[in-house]
């Protein structure tokens, strides 16, 4: 089992230099990157770094490596680091500016002051014999969310919350999930979640992780020499199982990790039906970070983290106190609903922003969802508000296999009657939505969150 060190407390000494720090492909392949490797490549890349007059960089990087290596080598020039996900042109004008960019993507327009990471790393720098160090209270890099007016919404986060995050979780989990196995993602590095899980904790618990993200689940097949960590979001795993050609896995003693979204109870026993393994959940945000954890074979209820500590507001929201949280107070109002038990665990029931009012009535979106599932005939569905004149509610639904064959070669009134009168079981009239869609597909972004507003463009007229 390698040693622990947090990144801002690495020396070139840390480890061997032929230890392993990432792998391409699978395991198996021995395609690996050391830890000699690294020391040369941020030698590399500081080189570049220190010769251009800018406190802060913009990076984005699908590689895992040598997403690393830029960002080590940032914050060990005392550099602020602006992480997107994002790279489409008009995203990238807004907050680009005159930043320097680093990147292992080659784009076709001139997007100046760019820096091309393979390009860099062909070089060969001076010594790499010194690595510099980071002080992790002035280490600050920052996420960048949609927010809630779809503009692109900085989040500045610093080293230091992370270094004690990794502590607590390798501290709850380390010696029965992650040492035994390599990691692998399918989750974005420039998100925070797969920041963490995916690159950050496996590269300072000295566990070697998979360069790049398992874009289609076909891919997983291939993961059947060694025992791996399965870092992944709700709406890869339902895709999934899901799939009209199922998965043939012969995975050794996995582990699953979902966070980021909501796992359907129908899904979760899908996953342990394929995988044979329940998924292991963690809640939490880019505020707070993980809060807590769940598996539910065990029922529906969240554990808080051993350094978090919970209670609800007045509006029943969740609120956080924690070490992670970097405010003066330490604590943080989530927008998440929810019902505390007397062992200190809670229930998700909803959220504030998912919660409409419709002729004074207050109505959980992700209820009127969940009832539409229940019915045994959706493998998706996404529940808006709209108005015109009045409010009222709208769904979109993805059939299952079950539901395909129920409603072939119906009329769309037909399968719309069938729906109101399933919901009348639970809800009132005005709670039943009064337009419907049928689509392939419920867009999601990355994290595995249902983008709203692409949905209210179906019912736009």
């Amino acid at each position: 089992m390698q040693q622990f060190i947090p990144l801002s407390e690495m020396k070139s000494a840390s480890r061997d230099p032929s230890t392993a720090i990432c792998y391409k492909g699978i395991w198996s392949d021995k395609d690996y990157m050391t830890w000699g490797d690294f020391l040369e490549g941020t030698a590399v890349l500081r080189k570049q770094i220190e010769s251009v007059k800018s406190d802060k960089w913009l990076l984005h990087s699908e590689d895992c490596w040598f997403f690393l290596l830029a960002f080590a080598a940032l914050l060990q020039c005392k550099k602020e680091v602006m992480l997107t996900a994002n790279i489409s042109p008009a995203y990238l004008a807004e907050i680009k500016g005159d930043t320097p960019f680093i990147t292992d993507k080659v784009f076709p327009q001139d997007m100046g002051n760019t820096f091309h990471i393979p390009a860099l790393l062909s070089q060969k720098s001076g010594s790499s014999d010194v690595l510099p160090s980071i002080n992790s209270d002035e280490a600050y890099f920052n996420f960048y969310t949609s927010g809630t007016t779809g503009k692109p919404k900085k989040i500045q986060q610093r080293l230091k919350e992370f270094e004690v995050d990794n502590v607590n979780i390798l501290n709850e989990w380390g010696n029965e999930l992650f040492y035994p196995r390599k990691i692998c993602s399918t989750v974005s590095q420039h998100h925070i979640y797969g920041f963490l899980f995916s690159v950050l904790l496996p590269f300072t618990a000295g566990i070697p992780f998979r360069r790049n993200i398992i874009n289609v689940p076909e891919e997983l097949e291939k993961f059947s020499d060694t025992e791996y960590f399965i870092v992944t979001v709700p709406a890869y795993l339902k895709r999934a199982v899901e799939l009209e050609t199922p998965l043939t896995l012969q995975l050794k003693s996995p582990c699953i990790l979902a966070s980021g979204g909501f796992l359907f109870p129908d899904v979760a026993q899908k996953v342990f039906e394929v995988f044979g393994v329940w998924p292991w959940e963690m809640y939490g945000s880019t505020e707070t970070s993980g809060v807590a954890w769940r598996r539910q074979n065990e029922g529906p209820m969240w554990t808080p983290f051993p350094n978090a500590k919970l209670w609800v507001n007045e509006d029943s929201c969740l609120v956080v106190q924690s070490d992670y949280i970097k405010n003066e107070t330490g604590i943080f109002e989530t927008a998440d609903l929810v019902k505390m038990l007397p062992n200190g665990k809670f229930i998700l029931i909803g959220r504030m922003d998912t919660i409409v009012k419709i002729e004074e009535k207050r109505i959980s979106l992700p209820e009127v969802e969940n009832r539409i599932m229940e019915s045994g005939f959706a493998s998706d569905a996404c529940v808006i508000a709209l108005e015109e004149g009045r409010q009222f509610l709208a769904a979109a639904i993805v059939f299952n296999a079950q539901g395909k064959e129920k409603f072939a070669g119906l009329e769309k009134n037909d399968i719309n009657k069938f729906w109101r009168e399933h919901l009348l079981n639970y809800f009132e009239n005005l709670v039943v939505p009064k337009r419907w869609r049928y689509v392939n597909e419920i867009p999601m972004d990355s994290q595995g969150k249902k983008k709203r507003d692409e949905i209210t463009q179906l019912f736009v007229e």
